[in-house]
């Protein structure tokens, strides 16, 4: 199988759409020989910030001198994104094998009667028989969506992070925070340490959870604390404290925005008590993986004229702090959005947060099949300019001359959106 087999396999699968439970998953990794119980894990959920935190406690672990693995979803622009170890992505060969042995054992699953597991469930199973054959210690693994029945949901990792909790995807999770508290609590596990950053009534679902598993619960707010020092457009220094312990040290991160300061807090967090039976896990080994960590498309600056700031802001909260990032990093300045946001997502919520009066907005359609339509998220915006565009490309140009040499545009509303236009950006720079 070809890596350009192994995508239309892939493509193939979505008929199979989103199809909630562990049933699938459980039985073919059971005919795969079970890869994920072959290396430690971390779990990492929540509404916002699960894949800067993950990306974190991988560079963490990795800074250890532990053979650390890392998957995410989505990706941005290409699939290999999702399965990295030690920093580096999956190469499109070996993606190719990985996809290609799984499908076998799809196969045999499905000759035996039972259903077809899912794209995320295939896409899964091969990055867990990854990890596995190249012998990895550690795997960070976000969960796609949710938590309890999440395909990633097989695992029994060593510490369980839930970033925060709000609203999104309440037509699988609930119409409720307290629902959508009780998928991502679905993540813990009995007697394993949960970290969290949750508040209020979600926190309260964690808690009981927590509690009825015997598993030690750590709050940001309560049990540990972060607090920005300085920030600039390299980075931000952040001190956190912890209620016990007192003050644990200044972190450098590359990660801008004040949510970062949040995620940050949460991933030392959970590294300290990884470190309760990991030696090789100390304050300094801690700086040094949070100093060089990335995360393409969050509040990510591309300096050109004008500076490019691409963030995957797609919900009302993520869009707030996306917003008070960039008054903050350029104090008030108007901004030139290039804007794409899925019909299944809050316009209405994610407009009023993110842009303003003085703002000026190009519309264009993030490449999914659940994109709104341009005229519809016109008309929830208050806004100086509003222009539409046929494609991601000429959006970008013409918000570029929107802005002039001296603006700022600002890319944002889906990650669908984000991947395309990091892609136009860096080659028109």
């Amino acid at each position: 199988m070809t890596y350009k087999q192994a995508l239309e396999y892939l493509e193939s699968l979505n008929k199979f759409g989103m199809n909630f439970g562990l049933t699938r998953i459980e039985k073919l990794l059971a005919l795969m020989n079970n890869p994920e119980r072959r290396f430690k894990t971390v779990h990492v959920t929540g509404t916002n910030g699960k894949g800067s935190t993950t990306a974190m406690l991988a560079a963490i672990l990795h800074a250890a001198g532990l053979k650390t693995a890392m998957y995410i979803s989505p990706h941005l622009q290409d699939y290999t994104e999702r399965m990295v170890i030690n920093g580096q992505q999956i190469s499109k060969r070996a993606f190719a094998g990985a996809i290609a042995y799984t499908s076998n054992f799809v196969t045999a699953m499905v000759a035996d009667g039972w259903e077809h597991p899912t794209e995320f469930e295939v896409l899964t199973a091969a990055g867990f028989y990854y990890f596995a054959v190249c012998g990895v210690e550690y795997a960070v693994i976000e969960v796609g969506l949710g938590g309890l029945l999440d395909s990633t949901n097989v695992i029994v990792p060593e510490v369980a992070v839930i970033t925060n909790v709000t609203l999104e995807h309440t037509d699988r999770c609930g119409n409720t925070v307290t629902e959508i508290a009780g998928h991502k609590a679905g993540i813990v596990k009995r007697g394993v340490p949960v970290v969290t950053a949750a508040k209020g009534e979600a926190l309260a679902v964690i808690e009981a959870v927590a509690a009825d598993l015997t598993a030690r619960c750590y709050v940001l707010g309560r049990d540990f604390y972060g607090e920005l020092e300085a920030i600039d457009f390299k980075g931000q220094t952040v001190t956190v404290i912890s209620s016990q312990q007192g003050n644990l040290g200044r972190f450098r991160v590359k990660l801008l925005g004040r949510h970062q300061v949040e995620n940050c807090a949460v991933a030392v967090m959970a590294a300290l008590v990884l470190a309760e039976g990991e030696p090789r896990i100390t304050t300094d080994v801690i700086r040094a993986g949070l100093a060089v960590v990335e995360w393409p498309g969050r509040f990510e600056l591309i300096n050109s004229r004008p500076v490019a700031v691409i963030d995957g802001a797609h919900n009302p909260d993520s869009a707030r702090a996306l917003r008070l990032t960039l008054d903050e990093v350029f104090s008030g300045q108007a901004i030139t959005f290039l804007l794409g946001i899925l019909a299944d997502k809050d316009v209405a919520g994610i407009t009023r947060e993110l842009v303003r009066s003085q703002d000026d907005v190009v519309l264009v359609r993030p490449l999914s099949a659940r994109a709104a339509d341009p005229a519809e998220v016109a008309g929830k915006l208050k806004a100086k300019r509003v222009e539409a565009a046929d494609s991601i490309e000429n959006g970008y140009v013409i918000a570029r001359a929107m802005a002039g040499e001296d603006g700022v545009v600002c890319v944002a509303g889906s990650l669908y959106l984000v991947g395309p236009a990091r892609a136009v950006i860096r080659r028109l720079v």
